[in-house]
């Protein structure tokens, strides 16, 4: 019996115009099973387009998507949940939408939402009565309680303070380690994408193109906080990065060596193609 291909995201010369005004060109991606993959770069540079385009939501105009997913769902920078309804009828939403019974989607719905750290008050209440922080594992339980294979995470985390995302970032990757759900996010937190993410692309330019990626082979799991410092310095101080987000070049006499400790792995260089470089992190200019 042949062994069915695990499912893939797929972009390949991607793209997008509004009207007369070119926003993304020559977008290359794959994302496969149980992957997580984010998109950083400054304000207008395209990646929520982007996003929505591999959502549907917009209408592909040049070059190709190919979603081998079976189910894919969006998770947006707001919350979005029904003020009328308390907390366990949002996160039963969707599965009320697909037909589920009654009695079986509000104890799937239960079952997510303790998952998600609400606890039985916080299911029983309504979204005005709840924090933001809240307001948003609401949302999180609302789209994970649909099983999707493909999860797009569009900013959900930027209103949340650092102790709360944290406690959310934690949960997303217990998810992960549960099933191969694959995620594509954006953010502008370079720190938030290097936490989670197995690989980060950075966008940029008018059109928006993929500037640089950065491959971290440490799992999301294993990561502790001066292991993301080190790594987001490191991205920071590539010159291709400083000038995507606009930044000033680095001090006269600092190279982007000295962001790391001598004790690390290989850091990895500037290189053109597809080259990777042993070590717990590979950057490759695009």
């Amino acid at each position: 019996m042949t062994a069915q291909p695990s499912p893939e995201l797929r972009v390949s010369g991607l793209a997008h115009a509004f009207g007369p005004r070119a926003v993304l060109e020559d977008i290359h991606l794959h994302l496969p099973a149980g992957r997580t993959l984010a998109l950083v770069g400054p304000s207008g540079s395209g990646k929520s387009t982007l996003l929505h385009l591999c959502a549907g939501l917009l209408t592909l105009r040049d070059g190709r998507i190919a979603n081998g997913f079976a189910r894919t769902t969006m998770l947006f920078q707001q919350p979005h949940l029904l003020p009328w309804k308390s907390a366990l009828d949002n996160i039963a939403l969707g599965l009320k939408a697909r037909g589920m019974a009654r009695g079986a989607r509000l104890q799937a719905a239960h079952a997510m939402g303790r998952a998600m750290g609400l606890d039985e008050l916080a299911l029983a209440q309504f979204p005005p009565q709840l924090s933001g922080g809240m307001q948003s594992r609401v949302a999180l339980a609302r789209a994970l309680v649909l099983e999707p294979d493909l999860l797009l995470l569009d900013e959900p985390f930027s209103a949340l303070d650092i102790g709360m995302r944290q406690q959310t970032h934690r949960l997303l990757l217990a998810e992960q380690q549960r099933r191969p759900l694959a995620v594509l996010m954006i953010t502008h937190d370079v720190m938030e994408a290097v936490a989670l993410a197995d690989q980060v692309l950075v966008l940029a330019g008018t059109p928006a193109r993929l500037r640089w990626r950065l491959d971290l082979a440490q799992p999301a799991a294993r990561r502790d906080d001066a292991w993301v410092h080190r790594q987001t310095a490191r991205l920071l101080a590539q010159p291709a990065v400083r000038a995507a987000f606009d930044l000033p070049p680095l001090a006269h006499g600092v190279s982007p060596a000295d962001a790391h400790s001598p004790a690390d792995p290989g850091t990895g260089v500037a290189v053109g193609g597809q080259a990777r470089i042993a070590g717990d992190g590979c950057e490759v200019a695009l």
